[in-house]
């Protein structure tokens, strides 16, 4: 096979062979003006990138790789490739060399161009919690903004499920495989494949775990315009998303209110880093929003991206800005 996503394929199923080194192979091809595949099949020119066990283990896999890219194909999963323009741009400017260099989508992939805001938060939030991830994600999803979450319990589940729920889409970044994907009972009444892109940066047969959920929650910053956190602790995933969000330079939106659990006291911290306050209208009760929608348009004219454009004209979406929302506090 010379398809270029099949090679990257292959090397990402070589033992050794992560991100860094795919993205110093496909440099490796351009200064050679070789195509991807050919460049596989020539040992002289890949130990200038490759270590000779990392080359020993690649030259044979192709027959096993086979079996993967056939089932991708069976289960209708897209492939997007870094090299190509499907690929998000963002990924690619924000994550640079860490770019994952291959993603995995079940669903609609246009998603991962749409208007996005991103959300993280305790697997245990309470009510209040919950409820202001639902507020936010149901005003943002009707509007028109992408929810991106973590498919995880809690703060998670409860955005994908808002956002359905309002006629909205959303998109479910896996700490696992493709193939370990499944449809969880909160959304199997909502589910419709237009409205939904389960995206995974990891090998498809690829088993959930703790490093890997960490390193997807860089992959939600970075394909979010903006990002909410809802009861940060101290420690763990959702204030470590939070840090990364401030340091990508990504709009982070924490929310702060009477009863918040004494272990959630990582959105305090994060406000005195940069973050945003999140507001509450005491005229509606519900979340301020507009704050959020002004970062989304603001970032949809950052030079970083490339041309500058309007929602309106971004990937066929619209995006209705300040139709109904009235700052009161």
């Amino acid at each position: 096979m010379k398809n270029t996503t099949f090679s990257i394929l292959r090397l990402l199923e070589t033992p050794g062979i992560g991100p860094v080194t795919v993205k110093s192979v496909l440099d490796l091809a351009n200064q050679y003006q070789m195509e991807l595949a050919k460049v596989l099949e020539e040992p002289d020119i890949l130990q200038k990138v490759l270590t000779k066990p990392q080359i020993n283990a690649l030259l044979p896999n192709q027959n096993s790789v086979v079996q993967v890219w056939e089932r991708l194909q069976e289960e209708n999963v897209s492939l997007l490739p870094i090299s190509e323009e499907s690929y998000p741009e963002r990924l690619r400017v924000l994550l640079g060399k860490k770019a994952p260099p291959l993603l995995t989508v079940l669903g609609n992939p246009r998603l991962l161009h749409k208007p996005s805001v991103g959300f993280c938060g305790s697997r245990k939030a309470t009510d209040k919690g919950l409820a202001t991830a639902l507020d936010c994600a149901e005003q943002l999803g009707s509007k028109g903004v992408n929810i991106v979450s973590g498919y995880a319990a809690g703060v998670d589940m409860m955005t994908h499920r808002a956002a359905l729920e309002c006629g909205g889409t959303t998109t479910l970044v896996l700490a696992e495989g493709i193939f370990n994907f499944k449809v969880k009972r909160e959304l199997k009444a909502l589910l419709d494949w237009e409205k939904v892109a389960v995206v995974s940066e990891f090998l498809p047969g690829l088993a959930w775990s703790v490093r890997n959920a960490m390193q997807r929650n860089y992959t939600i910053c970075a394909l979010s315009g903006a990002m909410i956190l809802i009861e940060a602790g101290s420690t763990g995933g959702s204030i470590e998303a939070g840090r990364a969000s401030l340091k990508m330079g990504i709009p982070l939106f924490a929310a702060v209110y009477e009863g918040m659990p004494e272990t959630a006291t990582g959105n305090q911290e994060l406000l005195g880093q940069g973050a945003h306050n999140l507001m509450k209208s005491r005229k509606t009760n519900r979340a301020i929003v507009d704050e959020i929608l002004t970062a989304l348009w603001t970032d949809s004219e950052d030079p970083r991206y490339g041309k500058k454009v309007k929602f309106e004209e971004k990937e066929g979406y619209q995006l209705t800005i300040f139709d109904d929302v009235k700052k009161d506090i």
